[in-house]
């Protein structure tokens, strides 16, 4: 059986600025990357967090590979980008 999703978990933390959201969705899109689900919050007015699942079945792109092109889409903001498999990150995190 075919397996229907490439799953994987987008974490994105740092200081908050406009655009953030734009730039990930955005080069995502560009990669052939769907996003699923998706929860952004400020904390203590500053601080920006980013959690997203994304579909990566029809993007040709190795993790690394999108990692470094979400790393390049928000250059110059101080952010931290990570990208892991989904499988991964449940078996990591498995209580």
């Amino acid at each position: 059986m075919e397996k229907k999703r490439k799953e994987i978990i987008v974490t994105v933390i740092g200081k908050d600025e406009v655009g953030i959201v734009a730039r990930i969705a955005t080069t995502l899109a560009e990669s052939t990357i769907n996003i699923i689900d998706i929860n952004q919050t400020i904390l203590g007015g500053e601080i920006f967090a980013m959690t997203l699942l994304a579909d990566r079945i029809k993007s040709r792109l190795s993790l690394p590979e999108i990692t470094e092109r979400l790393q390049d889409s928000v250059a110059g903001m101080s952010l931290k980008v990570t990208v892991q498999d989904s499988e991964v990150f449940q078996y990591m995190h498995r209580v």
